[in-house]
């Protein structure tokens, strides 16, 4: 329990640390962001203008009342209203977000179904088809550009066989046959850049962990493969494979941009591009900060299956 709280207490830290780098990053940011919202053709901005955008974004304050009141907004769930069109930038956070969070889920799930089994198999026999045909697969889905597979996807199964929608997003319900239609591709594409990183870190643990003393002498007692591999290898081999998983799954909650543009998914992504095209600072602070913050707690996530897996961890 201790070890528990004590992560737990690591990750409000962390939080706060990347709260406050990315309060302080939008406003180290060269020109004033009124007036670069504001200049059209290199006309000066109206300064009223200009005064009521710095009275809105609070850049009137002096900056440790602003600090104090962006960690208050954010306690209340407040990030701020778009300068644009004066949408609450939390409520349409909250309304994109469970999008990619879907997104990343399914695509993780399936490079774990399939990369899981097939790292553990080639594991068990290196140097036979199935290592090399994974092998080739692995090698060809890193060196492929994943807006390239999206688009032969889009081109094989949209365009030529007609079989699912070119794209789009419908939610769940009233009509999940659709949803997950359209949820299919964009899911698969991203699938297919994890599957190599999955399958290669599984092979690689696996190959490890099998020479291992604790496996020889699971092997002299008697045990079969299959109670050896289940039991023993299996547990120790998927903690580095955990570890890769976090980290792809933190990256992809700002890097599915390619994804959502191929397959016009709205998604966090593409509210963080549309926010900085339209210069509107509200947005940007907030996806930032939110993507920061998931980041974080993802890697919480990973810490705690770490100290499930191996209880060692937790005694350290």
């Amino acid at each position: 329990m201790t070890w528990f709280l004590r992560r737990i207490g690591v990750s409000v830290i962390l939080i706060w640390i990347v709260a406050s780098i990315v309060f302080l990053a939008i406003r180290m940011v060269p020109g004033d962001p009124a007036e670069i919202l504001l200049s059209q053709g290199g006309i000066a901005p109206d300064p009223s203008l200009v005064a009521e955008i710095h009275s809105q974004l609070g850049l009137d304050k002096p900056l440790p009342v602003q600090y104090a009141d962006r960690f208050v907004g954010l306690f209340r769930g407040d990030l701020g209203e778009s300068l644009t069109d004066g949408t609450p930038v939390a409520s349409e956070i909250m309304r994109r977000l469970p999008r990619t969070l879907e997104l990343i889920a399914v695509s993780a799930l399936l490079a774990l179904i399939f990369g899981i089994p097939a790292g553990l198999i080639a594991a068990n026999h290196p140097g036979g088809w199935l290592d090399r045909l994974s092998g080739w697969m692995s090698a060809l889905g890193l060196s492929v550009p994943i807006f390239v597979v999206g688009t032969l996807l889009v081109l094989v199964f949209s365009q030529t066989l007609g079989l699912v929608p070119a794209g789009g997003y419908v939610p769940l319900w009233p009509d999940p046959a659709r949803h997950f239609m359209l949820l299919a591709m964009p899911a698969l594409t991203i699938a297919l850049g994890l599957f190599p990183i999955i399958f290669r870190m599984t092979r690689a643990s696996v190959l490890e962990v099998l020479q291992r003393d604790f496996v020889r002498t699971a092997t002299a007692k008697g045990l079969s493969h299959g109670a050896i591999m289940s039991r023993h290898v299996l547990r120790n081999a998927l903690m580095p494979v955990v570890t890769v998983l976090g980290l792809q799954l933190g990256t992809l909650l700002g890097g599915t941009v390619l994804v959502e543009y191929v397959f016009n998914f709205p998604g966090l992504s593409g509210l963080m591009v549309d926010a900085v095209n339209a210069r509107d600072y509200p947005f940007v602070e907030g996806v930032v900060l939110v993507i920061a913050i998931l980041f974080v707690l993802i890697n919480l996530g990973v810490d705690l299956i770490y100290g499930v897996l191996d209880p060692r961890v937790r005694r350290s």
